[in-house]
């Protein structure tokens, strides 16, 4: 069985895809798509054979260094990622060399998500409905153009010191040109498409950091690209 053709993924990408119509013909802008739960052992607590997909809207973009009041989440998640911007359309069916042919540039992302649904095998249809736990994606201005995802690494900012790095930010997420081509086959499996121009965010590049009451900024370096930050008021 395809990933988008599990029961859950079904009825959670038909609610979650319609509440993006209704946003987008209310006049919001869409900004891309997003993807999660893609790291082996999340594969394997949810039961799914490949990553969960979501959308990004452009109201939801922030600058680097901005400031998010988060005291009312359930639970603040910065996740680290590897944003990628697309040059082509990709339709369903592409391999992975035409998935990596129409990257664009890859840049660093962080991802703000909202724990509010706790992740089990039940609970994956609500997971998607809700969009993923998307609240926002922090990006600044650098960038590599190109589709050269080798020879990256991340390296993760807490409370001003190095708290976690690899030199393999795909091997959570899996490799990039393999989730183009499984987010193009999910979407068009619902009657949407990956466009040039759309972001795409791939998942955390560590298992995902949660913000704890305590901290006020995050900061990534995905090197040798850049870097990106954000702050957190809890009062």
């Amino acid at each position: 069985m395809k990933a988008w053709e599990d029961p859950r993924v079904v009825r959670g990408m038909q609610a979650q895809l319609t509440r993006r119509r209704e946003r987008i013909a209310a006049g919001e802008t869409p900004l891309g798509w997003k993807l999660g739960f893609g790291a082996p052992a999340a594969l394997e607590k949810l039961n799914l054979t490949g990553p969960l997909v979501g959308y990004l809207m452009q109201g939801a973009l922030l600058a680097s260094g901005a400031r998010v009041d988060v005291s009312h989440w359930a639970q603040a998640v910065a996740e680290p990622e590897i944003g990628v911007r697309l040059g082509a359309d990709l339709p369903a069916g592409a391999d992975a060399a035409t998935a990596q042919a129409a990257i664009a540039s890859l840049t660093p992302a962080i991802e703000l998500a909202d724990l509010n649904i706790v992740p089990t095998r039940e609970s994956v249809e609500a997971i998607l409905a809700d969009g993923i736990y998307q609240r926002h994606v922090v990006l600044g201005g650098d960038s590599r153009d190109g589709d050269d995802t080798d020879g990256l690494s991340s390296h993760v900012f807490r409370r001003g010191t190095l708290a976690v790095e690899t030199t393999d930010p795909q091997a959570l997420t899996g490799r990039i040109p393999d989730l183009l081509a499984h987010l193009a086959g999910t979407l068009a499996a619902f009657g949407e498409r990956l466009k040039a121009g759309d972001l795409v965010i791939c998942g955390s590049t560590v298992p995902p950091p949660r913000i704890e009451p305590d901290e006020t900024e995050f900061r990534y370096e995905l090197r040798p690209i850049g870097a990106v930050s954000v702050g957190f008021s809890q009062a």
